[in-house]
């Protein structure tokens, strides 16, 4: 599903309204319409007072429409006006005409602190100040407002985006944006619902139609691709029946120090479940032992050295080599992967200490092969492109390296992103419980083993990405949150490739 960013929205507003032949009015009149009926559906007539906050924009303009709604359907309706400003959208001003004209009555203007109703922890509040238009700061006793509502825990359903939050920074007052219980988002999600900095504000979001130009969202590459089971399912390459170990690849995966040898097992044993040929492990000394014992699927090569890697020498030659899991940065490692660099010509992922040693001595970007994957934790992103002053400045400045250094960066998180120069791919699948040791080891070998079959690069980084979310969901209905393991996470590979086939149940016929 694509993303639109604020500008492509409204530019889908004003195609809509010219091909369609209909006005502003029409379309917002048919959009708060849906957030109703999404409310009534849910509310069925129950008798809790409702609290409508309306801003002077578009997004007033349709908490208005959702007022005269609600009233004419029965609700306990307070409606409220936040003058933030003398100016007045044309749908705002018309909307409330209509709103008064129903005899109901007035809206309450609100200008002070001095105005802010009580709110109880048992009624309803509807947001609709701001919306995805903000672009400038939020003046100081609006944001005492959305504090004052935020303090009142009731339930609160923010129109589009919560109010607060731009659609392309992060917020100037992080306690002054609204924490939506659910935000009603219309006809395609918003890349701040998907972010660590802005997605908090919405414990739940709903996207609907409210029919935009199809030819319009079709035709228009989006901001970002929103990355589900649908999307995956066309990236998927089946096995044929006459099929063969050596059709699928060998993978080779370099790391492990004394210590660290776990990490290594992990990322050699996911690289195998996600269908690699052959995968080949290259250790210390003192891992071969560990290894052999615990994926004795995989094949072993030593370093001479018996606690770290000293030099990275193999006779095989791998389809892909995933490196830098559990490495360590022993002087002697620094050197054996900045002289691996220099002569290797085999597609690459890299991982974990990898990247800090590329942290550490850029001039070694210059040896990876285009396209080679890299999947940081924020920490070694930080020492990888510097720091950030929000998300999206992370997001341009990951664009930017990607660019400079042709290779492709997941951006490990919640909602992990794939980015590949302007392209941004956000994960859906995945769990809290997958913050714990190791899982990001598993994730370098599924995207290896992706590889390793002839996968495309920026497609195993992608596909692989959802797969080991939809694996770690998969494990967490017998392991809960706290109880999964990195390995839990492998052993549930099988069952996330035979989830991507699995239809939706559908309900039993009423009687």
């Amino acid at each position: 599903m694509k993303i639109f960013s604020a500008d492509q929205m409204r530019k889908a507003d004003e195609v809509t309204i010219q091909s369609q032949k209909i006005t502003s009015l029409e379309l917002m009149e048919r959009a708060a319409t849906q957030i109703f009926n999404v409310l009534h559906q849910r509310l069925q007539g129950a008798p809790i007072p409702i609290h409508v906050f309306c801003g002077i924009g578009n997004n007033g303009g349709d908490g208005l429409v959702i007022s005269r709604l609600l009233v004419e359907h029965g609700y306990h309706v307070k409606t409220y006006i936040v003058n933030f400003s003398d100016k007045r959208s044309d749908g705002f001003l018309v909307n409330y005409d209509r709103l008064k004209g129903i005899g109901v009555e007035w809206p309450v203007q609100l200008k002070s602190d001095e105005d802010f109703p009580e709110i109880k922890q048992q009624d309803m509040v509807i947001d609709a100040i701001f919306g995805i238009g903000l672009n400038r700061p939020v003046v100081p006793w609006v944001i005492n407002l959305i504090k004052h509502i935020n303090a009142s825990r009731c339930f609160t359903l923010s129109i589009d985006v919560p109010s607060g939050l731009y659609a392309d920074k992060g917020p100037d007052d992080p306690e002054g944006v609204i924490y939506a219980s659910t935000t009603v988002t219309f006809q395609l999600p918003k890349l701040i619902f998907f972010l660590p900095e802005t997605g908090q504000y919405s414990q739940d979001m709903e996207v609907i139609d409210i029919g935009l130009s199809r030819e319009f969202i079709s035709q228009t590459p989006g901001f970002a691709e929103l990355i589900g089971k649908n999307e995956v399912l066309s990236l998927y390459r089946p096995r044929h029946k006459f099929a063969h170990k050596g059709d699928y690849g060998h993978c080779l995966l370099i790391g492990g120090s004394y210590g660290k040898i776990g990490s290594t097992v992990l990322a050699t044993e996911a690289a195998l479940r996600i269908g690699a040929g052959l995968a080949t492990a290259y250790i210390p000394e003192c891992g071969y032992d560990i290894l052999q014992s615990t994926v004795p699927e995989a094949m072993v090569i030593t370093d001479e050295e018996d606690d770290y890697i000293s030099k990275i020498k193999f006779d095989i030659k791998p389809s892909v080599i995933g490196v830098g899991v559990g490495l360590g940065t022993n002087d002697k490692t620094i050197e054996a992967f900045g002289e691996f660099l220099k002569e290797n010509k085999t597609q690459l992922v890299i991982d974990a200490d990898g990247i800090n040693i590329l942290a550490h001595k850029t001039d070694l970007l210059q040896y990876i092969p285009a396209k080679t994957v890299l999947t940081p934790h924020p920490g070694e992103l930080k020492r990888l492109i510097g720091d950030w002053k929000d998300d999206f400045d992370k997001i341009s400045k990951v664009k930017e390296f990607t660019k400079k250094n042709d290779c492709i960066i997941v951006v490990k998180g919640a909602n992990s992103l794939v980015i590949y120069q302007d392209d941004i791919y956000v994960n859906t699948s995945g769990n809290p419980g997958m913050a714990t040791a190791g899982s990001g080891d598993v994730l370098t070998g599924i995207i290896t083993g992706l590889i390793s079959q002839g996968y495309d690069s920026l497609h195993a980084a992608v596909f692989g990405v959802y797969l080991h979310g939809s694996a770690g969901d998969i494990a967490i209905q017998q392991t809960g949150y706290q109880g999964l393991l990195a390995r839990d996470i492998i052993s549930h590979i099988g069952k996330s490739y035979i989830e991507l086939f699995k239809k939706p149940q559908q309900a039993p016929p009423e009687a």
